[in-house]
């Protein structure tokens, strides 16, 4: 179901909070309702209309033989309904504030008042499900529907269903106990499966205390939640007891959320999650090597061994190597790879790219993988053990490829760079590293005289532990990061920041990344600070993914504005750095684009762990890449 461009599906709930009358009958106490939902991270909030006239009996209104109970309703309604026009201005405000306004017409009269309005979907009460004469009126608006389903029998749903489905109305049922609060005894979320027998779009309308149960039925699949709600649960009227307050409504919406990003999918195959992966490759167990052996060896079992790291392959390949023939020399405690099961090895060769190719380099393995491949580039991406090396060691002397540098994320004491931390100290020495990187990437160049501009990509920071920040933090943050710049002497060198990921794997998935992530201002910050970047097309793949963005549409947006480019797959949230193919990326369309508009930016294969077994992940990455680059 959609609803003003959101679109509620089990896994992607849409929250509401419902304020329908616990405003009291004081606009000025809906508006800091709003205002407080909005902070909670409810997607809408709701409200309820009634003309009493249409709704109650006349003596009902009088009361005048009415009984108790409905005699209290009545009362409070008279006292706490807001007028037509103060409606019209909580429609108006919630546009201003980008929250959806949503309600509740419990008559014909209101219906007619909100169409005029433009409320964009109509939320049926409880009471009303079985108002057949109402519901074909708001069947007659064609906007989507959402009923409430307490109070009613299985026979009543199905027949209101009946109706809904004739009309090919759009429309969900909320599993729901009208009891306020309603005992958790009485909730049954198991019938949330019977009621998704009846229509496939379920949400739950939840009147207990607490959150518990609520973020419980996400479990079941449902695709809308509503939990009345209120700024103080000892306030005058029927609703409020059973409503959740400010933090309790803020944990519900971070619990759900939460919930929804630990579903996953039920596929067949067991996925592993980059953190997994990371720490198979430091904990694991793989085969290697007992002791030195010669190329065209015939393995024995004594000639392999189990130890950690899991960078090899894994020891369940263990008789898979036995009496395989060996193609290459290995040393005491080498992993075995999967080449030497299939004894096929992918080698680097001459490659025919429209671009400047190259390939990610240590300062260790420069000297391999530079003879074996002859790269017209070599990206070096140092750590900050690496900051203390002198290059000399390693490079000996002047070459005929150009460089790049990519600048450490990490540095000593386990400290992040960050050129846009509000923190001044932490930011001082963010600055004295990347000074440090730059004074590096400038000695580098007497080793790599073709480039005159060596450029250094690096992840500026903008980083945070809890939550992403708000559109005025990010609007500092970026103000911040550009004070750092002009505080680095950057002389013969360009910096071009790197398109971020939401949760990038440097942070273990566990920080929210805010700079450098969303195009609209990347392309706005580029112009205003004239910056060029390094287009991590797999970090832009996951923000795509995790924003519902299109990532063609977003590779339109940063191609004219990209120098260098780092190319892998990448899947779901936190797949980056995958083998090509292995994602969800179309490359053809990928690379249409890249040709068309950003037919000068060099690139490396950026394919995590593809240096291992001598550089084949990049090799293949290559062989892969060159038909559409």
């Amino acid at each position: 179901m959609k609803i003003n461009n959101f679109i509620a599906a089990p896994g992607n709930a849409y929250i509401i909070a419902e304020i329908g009358n616990n405003h009291n009958g004081s606009y000025s106490l809906a508006i800091q309702m709003i205002d407080q939902a909005i902070l909670a991270g409810a997607n809408c909030v709701k409200f309820q209309m009634r003309t009493l006239d249409k709704v109650y009996r006349k003596r009902a209104i009088e009361s005048s033989g009415e009984d108790l109970g409905t005699e209290y309703v009545v009362d409070l309604l008279k006292r706490f309904e807001l007028s037509k026009d103060e409606h019209r201005q909580l429609f108006e405000y919630c546009n201003s504030k980008d929250i959806t306004y949503l309600c509740t017409p419990w008559d014909s009269s209101s219906l007619e008042f909100l169409e005029e309005m433009g409320v964009l979907a109509y939320k049926v009460a409880s009471a009303d499900l079985t108002n057949i004469p109402l519901i074909e009126l708001l069947i007659q608006t064609q906007k989507p529907l959402i009923l409430s389903t307490g109070m009613s029998t299985t026979e009543e749903i199905r027949f209101t269903s009946s109706v809904l489905d004739k009309a090919n109305a759009e429309y969900a049922f909320l599993h729901c106990n009208s009891t306020y609060p309603a005992p958790l005894e009485d909730i049954n979320l198991s019938w949330i499966g019977e009621l998704k027998k009846i229509h496939a779009t379920v949400g739950y309308s939840g009147h207990e205390r607490g959150i518990s149960v609520t973020i419980a039925a996400v479990v079941m699949g449902i695709s809308i939640i509503e939990r009345h709600f209120t700024l103080d649960r000892n306030m005058e009227g029927p609703d409020h007891a059973a409503s959740l307050e400010f933090d309790e409504f803020s944990r519900l919406v971070e619990g759900v959320r939460q919930v929804e990003a630990a579903l996953g999918s039920a596929n067949e195959e067991r996925p592993l999650s980059q953190g997994e992966m990371i720490n198979r490759e430091n904990l694991a167990k793989s085969l290697v090597s007992s002791g030195p052996l010669k190329s065209g060896s015939i393995l024995s079992a004594e000639n392999i061994t189990v130890k950690s790291p899991g960078q090899g392959i894994s020891p369940q390949h263990f008789y898979q190597l036995v009496g395989k023939t060996l193609l290459r020399d290995m040393d005491a405690e080498d992993f075995f790879y999967p080449s030497d099961i299939s004894s096929t090895k992918i080698l680097p060769r001459e490659y025919t790219f429209k671009r400047d190719w190259g390939i990610p380099v240590r300062f260790h393995d420069f000297k391999k993988y530079y003879e074996s491949s002859k790269p017209e580039l070599v990206e070096f991406h140092l750590s900050y053990q690496d900051m203390l090396l002198d290059p000399a060691e390693f490079i000996e002397k002047p070459h005929e490829c150009n460089f790049v540098v990519h600048a450490p994320e990490l540095f000593e004491n386990s400290e992040l760079l960050d050129l846009a931390s509000p923190d001044l100290e932490y930011r001082e020495r963010s600055i004295k590293n990347m000074q440090r990187v730059i004074d590096l990437t400038v000695e580098l160049k007497k080793y790599f005289p073709s480039t005159a501009t060596p450029m250094i990509v690096t992840n500026i920071g903008g980083f945070s532990m809890d939550k992403n920040f708000s559109p005025e933090e990010v609007q500092v943050g970026y103000e911040i990061f550009s004070q750092s710049l002009e505080l680095l002497n950057a002389d013969g060198i360009e910096i071009i920041p790197q398109t971020m990921a939401p949760y990038p794997w440097h942070f273990g998935g566990q920080r929210f990344q805010n700079l450098f992530v969303h195009p609209e201002e990347i392309i706005k910050w580029c112009d205003k600070l004239q910056l060029r970047m390094c287009f991590d097309i797999s970090h832009s793949m996951l923000t795509a993914n995790n924003f519902n963005y299109c990532f063609y549409e977003l590779c339109e947006q940063i191609a004219p504005l990209t120098a260098h480019l780092h190319i892998g797959d990448a899947e779901g949230l936190n797949g980056e750095g995958l083998q090509i193919g292995e994602g969800s990326i179309d490359f053809v369309r990928t690379g249409k684009i890249l040709n068309t508009l950003a037919p000068l930016a060099t690139f490396i294969p950026e394919i995590w762990q593809g240096h291992k077994n001598d550089g084949e992940g990049f090799w293949k990455a290559l062989e892969l890449l060159e038909p559409v680059l």
